[in-house]
């Protein structure tokens, strides 16, 4: 068998580089692997995006199902490639972009229909898809749209109009009226309605930008609830264990109070000559220090002691104990 070392280095180099070619090009499309994929990759054709960005969700049955990887301009429609993973999608499904939160996040909702699989390469045409109407930009056409108009101009042609209708009868010359005066108000307001168009485009362009930092805040809301509701649950878990477990001791009480007494008398008598011991061994211990010291100083002198007897021999009755023991004891 040949070595390695051996071989020819220009085909084994081939090879690695093929090998590394395939691992390198596997890693960069490996969401669109049919076993470690994210799933099989369908399009829809929508009349509008409606604010819909990559990464929102596919949702099937209101249960998050995929994600949208790309929206792009196809002509005068919208193509939106999204992915669906572990669920079934018809021939005959249909999509709509819904309104995912008040702040104007939004979603693919995918309503799957048919009886055959939906092919990968046929996108669901216009005729089953449906878009929102979004209020945010609906808000920054009015402010613009609002914005071009020249108020001066719209005023002068309604009083051109009444001026030019005074001579017509008493309902008409009211109607003109009624007109210029509406256009003296909208004259008078125009910078007030500017200030006030100007003002919700600014909130709307912040809400816009903060939506995703909104929606944090609200999913963070949600989780502290859980918590303090699973908290309160837990709490007042204890509370009932804590009263049953105060039943259960007061019945273990009542149903043993008879057995209970006697051991309870009883041991009251063994705790009293307990103490009446410890006195006894207190005093004895008190007074056992006086005698020590007496019987040391007796046995001062070596290992003997010295003893006194009074009265051992009769006063007067030699020269033992002529003086008597009272007068010795002087």
């Amino acid at each position: 068998m040949t070595s390695f070392q051996s071989r020819n280095p220009i085909p084994i180099g081939i090879v690695s580089l093929v090998v590394l070619s395939l691992v390198a090009l596997s890693a960069y499309y490996v969401d669109e692997l049919p076993i470690i994929g994210g799933g099989t990759s369908y399009q829809a054709y929508f009349s509008e995006a409606a604010g819909l960005r990559t990464s929102d969700e596919v949702r099937i049955a209101g249960v998050k199902a995929g994600e949208v990887s790309d929206v792009a301009l196809d002509g005068a429609r919208v193509l939106v490639t999204f992915r669906v993973q572990d669920a079934w999608v018809g021939d005959r499904s249909s999509a709509s972009i819904q309104i995912k939160t008040l702040l104007g996040a939004k979603y693919v909702a995918l309503d799957p229909r048919g009886d055959e699989v939906l092919d990968p390469d046929q996108p669901i045409p216009l005729s089953r898809t449906v878009a929102p109407f979004d209020v945010v930009e609906a808000f920054n056409g009015l402010s613009e749209t609002v914005g071009d108009i020249d108020t001066d101009q719209l005023g002068r042609s309604f009083q051109t109009l009444a001026d030019t209708f005074r001579g017509t009868p008493e309902e008409a010359r009211g109607a003109l009226d009624g007109l210029s005066r509406l256009s003296g108000t909208i004259a008078s307001r125009d910078e007030q309605l500017a200030t006030l168009l100007d003002g919700t485009d600014n909130v709307s362009g912040v809400l816009a930008d903060r939506d995703q930092e909104f929606e944090r805040l609200l999913r963070d809301g949600n989780l502290l609830l859980a918590e303090l509701d699973r908290r309160r649950e837990a709490i007042s878990a204890l509370l009932t264990s804590t009263q049953r477990l105060s039943t259960e001791l007061r019945g273990l009480v009542a149903e043993n109070r008879e057995q209970l007494r006697p051991a309870l008398e009883a041991l009251d008598r063994v705790a009293a000559t307990l103490q009446r011991n410890q006195d006894d061994l207190d005093r004895g211990i008190e007074q056992l220090a006086p005698f020590v010291r007496l019987f040391n100083n007796t046995l001062s002198n070596g290992r003997w002691f010295d003893n006194f007897v009074c009265n051992l021999v009769p006063p007067r009755e030699g020269p033992i104990n002529s003086e008597g023991c009272y007068a010795r004891g002087n």
